[in-house]
Order: C-alpha cells, then sequence, then structure tokens
C-alpha cells in the first residue's frame, strides 16, 4: 500500500507552512488546524452569498444551495441513509442536551439510562434528564486491560462490562466512539449489536445508542472542529459548506486521488500509526517506568489506538501534570494540554486516585503531524521528566 503524502496534507493548512515561527499542534483532539480551501470557502460565502435562507430571490437560491451541498457532503462522509439524518448545531454538547429534551415526555418512570465516564458533552445530557426525572443512571466503566499488568490506568470500555448492566428497564446506552484520553476506538458495531440482542433477549420497550451513524445506531453526534473545521457557534451554517471540502480534500492522500475517501482513511490510519510508535515506547520504557510514569489507557500501537496520548507521573517522584506542560509552554514552540478534558467521571473513577484538579498529560496529533514533530516532543519530554 502507498503512502500518505503529509507534505501535501500539510501544505493544505496555513498554519503549518510559518517557516519563520514552525510550530507543533499536538493539541488536536481540542480542535484541529484549519484548511485553506475551508477558508476560502467560508470567505466566499460571508462575501458574497450571506443572505438570508430560503427566498426566492437568486442570491438565497444559491446560498441555500450551497447550504445543501454541505448536508449531502456530511451525508456522505458519515454514511447516513438519507439528508434527513443530518442536523447542524453549535456544539455537541447542545445537540445532545436538545435530543434529551425532545425524549423527555417518551421515558417512562422506572427506564434507565447506561452512560459511560467520558466527555460530558456525550453523558452530561442524560445524567440531568435523569435527575429531572428520578431515573436511574448506570456507569460503565473502563476496566484494566490484562496485557499492561503492571500499569493500573491502562484501562478501556469493554463489552463484558456493559451487557451485565443492561436490563429489561434500560432505555439508552450514551458512549463515545473514541476516547478523548484513553485515546481508544471503541468496537460500535459489536457493542451495537449485543446491546440490540441483549434487549430483544429483555424484551425492552426500546433501546437507543447514542454514537455515530455508520455503525447503524440511533443517534449521533460529531464535534466538527476536530475535521479540520472553524468550532464557532456564529459559524453553524458555514460549516456544511466546509464539509465539501474537507470530503473532497484533506482525505486525499495525492491530489490526483481526490475521490478515494475509504482508501484515504486506511492512509491516515498507517500513519497515525507510525506517529504512536515512538512515543508509546519512550513512555512505556523501563527507565520512565521507574520514574513513575504511566500511560492512562492503552499502552499498545494497533488499529484500535488512536494517536492521543495520555500519562500521568507518580510515585516518590510524582510530578503535576501542569508542570510538565509548563516546559513545553516555555518552549514556545509545541501545544499541549493538561487537565481531565470534560471526561471528570473517567479521570476521577480512576485507581489509584488521581488529583482530578491536576489530572493528565495529554497529547493528541492527527494525519498531519510527522514523525519528526513526534522526536521534538520526546526531546522536551526528557527535559520535562529529568
Amino acid at each position: 500500500m502507498s503512502s500518505l503524502d503529509v507534505a501535501y496534507a500539510r501544505s493544505q493548512f496555513p498554519a503549518l507552512t510559518q517557516p519563520e515561527t514552525p510550530y507543533i499542534f499536538a493539541d488536536n483532539a481540542g480542535g484541529s488546524q484549519c484548511l485553506s480551501t475551508v477558508a476560502s470557502k467560508i470567505t466566499d460565502y460571508l462575501l458574497n452569498t450571506n443572505v438570508q435562507l430560503g427566498a426566492d430571490y437568486s442570491v438565497s437560491v444559491t446560498s441555500t444551495n450551497r447550504v445543501k451541498e454541505g448536508v449531502e457532503a456530511a451525508k456522505e462522509l458519515f454514511n447516513a441513509s438519507s439528508v434527513d439524518e443530518i442536523s447542524f448545531g453549535s456544539s455537541s454538547t447542545m445537540l445532545a442536551e436538545n435530543l434529551a429534551r425532545a425524549i423527555d415526555k417518551d421515558v417512562l418512570d422506572d427506564e434507565e439510562f447506561i452512560v459511560t465516564g467520558e466527555h460530558e458533552a456525550n453523558g452530561g445530557p442524560w445524567k440531568k434528564l435523569a435527575a429531572r426525572r428520578n431515573l436511574k443512571i448506570n456507569y460503565w466503566h473502563a476496566t484494566h486491560i490484562p496485557t499492561s499488568p503492571n500499569n493500573p490506568y491502562a484501562v478501556s470500555l469493554k463489552v463484558e462490562d456493559l451487557l451485565p448492566l443492561v436490563t429489561s428497564k434500560t432505555r439508552l446506552v450514551a458512549f463515545t466512539a473514541c476516547s478523548n484520553i484513553l485515546g481508544s476506538v471503541v468496537p460500535v458495531k459489536e457493542i451495537v449489536a449485543a446491546l440490540r440482542s441483549k434487549a430483544t433477549e429483555l424484551g425492552n420497550r426500546k433501546i437507543g445508542t447514542l454514537i455515530i451513524a455508520s455503525f447503524r445506531c440511533t443517534r449521533c453526534t460529531v464535534p466538527i472542529h476536530q475535521f479540520c473545521t472553524p468550532d464557532r457557534p456564529h459559524f453553524r451554517h458555514l460549516l456544511h459548506p466546509s464539509l465539501i471540502i474537507f470530503s473532497k480534500s484533506i482525505l486525499s492522500p495525492t491530489k490526483s486521488n481526490q475521490e478515494d475517501k475509504e482508501e484515504s482513511f486506511k492512509l491516515i490510519a498507517a500513519h497515525e500509526q507510525e506517529l504512536i510508535k515512538p512515543l508509546l515506547e519512550y513512555l512505556k520504557s523501563k527507565e520512565l517506568e521507574e520514574r513513575g510514569v504511566r500511560i492512562v489507557g492503552d499502552e499498545d500501537v494497533g488499529p484500535s489506538r488512536v494517536p492521543t496520548i495520555s500519562f500521568i507521573v507518580v510515585g516518590p517522584n510524582a510530578k503535576k501534570s501542569q508542570d510538565i506542560v509548563k516546559v513545553f509552554d516555555r518552549k514556545g514552540n509545541v501545544g499541549i494540554r493538561w487537565g481531565h478534558f470534560y471526561a471528570y467521571t473517567l479521570v476521577d473513577t480512576l485507581d489509584p486516585k488521581v488529583d482530578i484538579n491536576d489530572a493528565v498529560v495529554r497529547i493528541s496529533l492527527v494525519h498531519y503531524n510527522t514523525v519528526e514533530e513526534v522526536n521534538e516532543i520526546i526531546e522536551v519530554l526528557k527535559e520535562a521528566l529529568a
């Protein structure tokens, strides 16, 4: 298989083409950089077709059609069967909250929800609905990965821990397709199939799964800021045309292979595995194990491991996550972060306990990062962990 043309991908992002002030963006789980073509598309939309949608005059017709094209692009990108399955909102948090309020009256008084300890955008609305209606919440917690016996913080979500939580009263299971701290891809198809089989066996009235549309779930929310587009509420309508640019440009491994999205995703995934290898190998080295460094999440490279890597430093020479990040901040040319990243419950239930107010160091990479950048990050880590 050919490899991803990383140089070409990087050339599409103005933030990555500043030779005087090169910067390593390693906080991509919080928001990736914006494509120049997306910025151009949005600029053109604002300057030339920024009118009320749905009117009969020519500019409004053009504007409305441009937005429709974006919805079609989203349908294709997320494997929806119809544009009627696509809705845009200012944030995943708002969309999930609106969904929770929309089904409020359809939830029976004795029904139950299952949520994870992951990002509050996914679990928070159901916790609040349960509190309003005095319903029961069951937590599907991440548990220890047996292949990492010396690291109690190597945890993941497992189907076998979920199914015992399902009862005949379970109405909805809300979980993330990929953890923004653990960096683990959840086997969504397997989980949805197992849930529906269990629900049929138990005779559930209804059971929904809030996750990703292409996995044949009931509902899905997707944080658009992680798809090389802006993340601001006032760009809500403009995100529609920007999706066309994402689906037809950044997914291309070469300039001549614009449409082969499946192959492009494979190339991106293969490149991201190359980014993961040196960082995981360094963080789980014998030297750093003795230093007290513990990866939070899966320690091993593999197709279910994405380049969002979190860790803590514990033991006699423990070091605060924020103090490690400060070393990077002083360097001035690398961006990483510390915190719980809205996965409050996940961090708070780690065992042994972790200070929720300090939480983890997180380094999150994407397809436009390079192995050379990873090596630079490792060099700064050596200084920070000395």
